[in-house]
């Protein structure tokens, strides 16, 4: 049986926790950081996220943004994570008045972001041996420009934490280690990190499993973007890549037979193999969705060998060949006209720039008259500022692509090119014009990317529409969680399709593709019911009240994600938040300011905004620079409240001093 800390009035609150953890220095710190101003959640999730769960007589759980795992013995605790830290705020209700160790299942910064107030006080920490550098020498990652830019990697998680924090013990699987009346075994599960770990509790005669985010409550995950990962090729083309591997962890903790099973984010749960059972069997019907309709399987066929000859999923369609005014190098697709002048749609190389002086060389093109470009990627943008030195033509694009390529900076995304480009027009969606014998539409494209835009051209005949990267024989190309493929009705791909079916387009481009191809009505039909489908299972997938939350990492992102400042002055950026909810919800953040800037340095004050449903709001945030402060890159993370979820540190902003 589970009980439960209460007070007379019902649960305890998080307030009530702190007031009467006065026993020590560690209560009293976090009560110092729990400071009066903090927020309320919108629903009653705010008294159960601070709930204290006692498993036995010496092992409890904390329910914070996180769930802590306690052990606790003769004054003092060994802690399974520490999420922000206000976990200390309990435990005087135990009788702790020392945390001895914490162990941690994974590096993520909502698990950890709290240790270095706890080692002030005393904490030794222990980390999986594999993620050690992501816990003592985090300045490798934030300082190396492949963490930055030309992002094709997922791993490790730029979830890592902002400052380094001191590692005592590290553990591999089948390690072991006794503390006070507790055994504990270390095993392996990775998944959600490369590195992840379970701990295996003994302790009152009975087995816990801390299992970090491998699972979340009854059949689900947390969220699906870390799962992405590469296999024979890329992470950038591994959507659920990490699943064989996590549904070996899960094999592996059903296999060591736990009585209870405490994920970091969920519900205890108290029927393991059927918890477990449920979330392999989602993992499995949900990638069997994304493969019915995915384009990489033209790229990469021996990818979904399994897979193939499935009459319920899309059949390749054939090519096509392309009309004679196009010419195709690179990622590039160029129209030509009849008197031979040339629009230009991407520009990803150098070689771009030769093959286009060629064509004029041998008196194929006349003038380069136009630039189009599709989306945002490293291999459609890097060369064109030189693009833009070699030809003098005007550069258009969907103004959502427009915001990225000219100030690339201010943006963390997949494949993200440094190369600044000029956008002398940026095109709303629907926007028409005339160029020679062709018409010129152009749309808000959110297909591969968020970021992105169609071309839709007339003329000769033909009905010629320029997909960019979204769609190949075989289908979407939503291969990578990170590009923000939203679901739902009217958004991402569903939009693309539903504009596809409108137009009717005789030609479809893709810029890596050399051959033209079509999708027939019913095709189009089936790709749309399958997002629809999606969204059902996705959702019942993961805990949020819709799946793009645990679809989209960036529904949380802050503008400008990096920016130059000097010591004494103000660094202001916008929290930008997506309500992918049917309701209206309410956001809260703060800024949390670099340890190194000095001790007198405190998080910003809370600021609140209303998000209306399925739409974007935004929260200005300020943050002061001291006098004094050292040259150097600097991560500020952002704390979130938002609807019923506490989400510390759940973004970060970049400051260059």
């Amino acid at each position: 049986m589970i009980f439960t800390a209460r007070s007379a009035n019902g649960w305890l609150s998080r307030r009530s926790f702190v007031e009467g953890a006065t026993a020590g220095a560690v209560g009293a710190a976090i009560g110092r950081s729990m400071a009066a101003d903090e927020p309320k959640l919108e629903s009653p999730m705010n008294a159960a996220t601070d709930r204290l769960t006692h498993l036995s007589e010496h092992l409890a759980v904390y329910h914070g943004p996180i769930n802590v795992g306690i052990v606790h013995d003769a004054g003092k605790a060994l802690l399974f994570d520490c999420g922000e830290g206000s976990v200390a705020g309990v435990l005087g209700l135990l009788g702790v008045t020392k945390v001895d160790r914490i162990q941690f299942t994974h590096h993520h910064r909502d698990q950890a972001c709290g240790a270095l107030e706890l080692v002030a006080h005393g904490a030794r920490l222990g980390v999986p041996a594999a993620e050690r550098p992501y816990f003592d020498n985090v300045s490798a990652y934030w300082t190396d420009p492949k963490s930055r830019w030309h992002l094709y990697n997922q791993h490790p998680h730029h979830l890592m934490l902002a400052e380094p924090v001191p590692v005592a013990d590290t553990y591999a699987d089948g390690d072991s280690l006794s503390w006070g009346p507790a055994e504990m075994r270390v095993l392996a599960t990775p998944g959600h990190t490369d590195g992840s770990v379970t701990y295996l509790v003994e302790v009152d005669g009975k087995r816990t499993a801390f299992c970090g985010d491998a699972i979340c409550g009854h059949g689900q995950v947390w969220e699906l973007y870390s799962l992405q990962k590469g296999t024979q090729t890329t992470d950038y083309h591994g959507f659920l890549g990490a699943r064989p591997e996590l549904v070996r962890s899960l094999a592996r903790l059903k296999e060591a037979r736990p009585d209870l099973v405490v994920p970091s984010h969920g519900r205890i749960t108290d029927d393991p193999p059927e918890a477990l059972d449920a979330l392999v069997a989602r993992l499995d019907a949900c990638y069997d969705k994304y493969v019915a309709i995915s384009a990489l399987r033209h790229y990469y066929p021996k990818l979904f060998e399994e897979y193939a000859g499935r009459g319920d999923h899309l059949p390749l369609r054939p090519g096509k060949p392309v009309p004679d005014c196009l010419r195709h190098f690179g990622t590039t697709w160029m129209l030509v006209s009849e008197d031979k002048s040339a629009f230009v749609m991407d520009c990803g190389g150098p070689q771009v720039i030769e093959e286009i002086r060629a064509l004029t060389e041998r008196g194929e093109i006349g003038e380069v008259e136009g630039l189009w470009v599709t989306h945002y990627h490293d291999d459609h943008v890097d060369a064109i500022p030189a693009f833009q030195q070699a030809f003098d033509c005007r550069c258009l694009t969907d103004r959502s692509v427009a915001a990225v390529i000219t100030n690339p900076r201010a943006w963390r995304l997949p494949c993200i090119s440094p190369s600044v480009c000029r956008v002398d027009r940026a095109t709303e969606d629907g926007e028409s014009w005339r160029w020679h014998e062709f018409q010129l539409t152009a749309y808000h494209f959110p297909g591969q990317t968020l970021y992105h835009s169609g071309l839709f051209v007339e003329g000769r005949g033909l009905r010629m529409l320029f997909t960019g990267d979204s769609f190949t024989m075989a289908g979407i190309d939503d291969y990578c969680a990170h590009n923000r493929n939203w679901l739902g009705r009217g958004v991402g791909f569903d939009r693309c399709l539903a504009l596809i079916e409108k137009l009717h387009p005789t030609h479809l481009f893709n810029c890596h593709v050399n051959e033209a191809f079509d999708f027939t009505p019913e095709e189009s039909r089936f790709m749309r019911a399958n997002l629809a489908e999606r969204e059902k299972l996705f959702g019942d997938l993961t805990p949020w009240d819709h799946p793009n939350y645990g679809m989209d990492e960036p529904w949380v992102r802050c503008y400008p994600y990096e920016q130059r400042t000097k010591p004494g002055e103000d660094v202001r950026f916008r929290v930008g938040v997506t309500n992918h909810s049917a309701q209206p919800r309410t956001a809260t953040c703060r800024a949390v300011a670099p340890r190194a800037w000095g001790d007198a340095v405190t998080p910003t004050d809370w600021v609140s905004a209303a998000v209306p449903a399925k739409s974007d709001g935004e929260l200005q945030v300020r943050v002061s620079v001291p006098p004094g402060v050292l040259s150097g890159r600097y991560v500020v993370p952002v704390d979130l409240r938002y609807g019923q979820w506490s989400l510390p540190q759940w973004t970060e902003a970049i400051v260059v001093v």
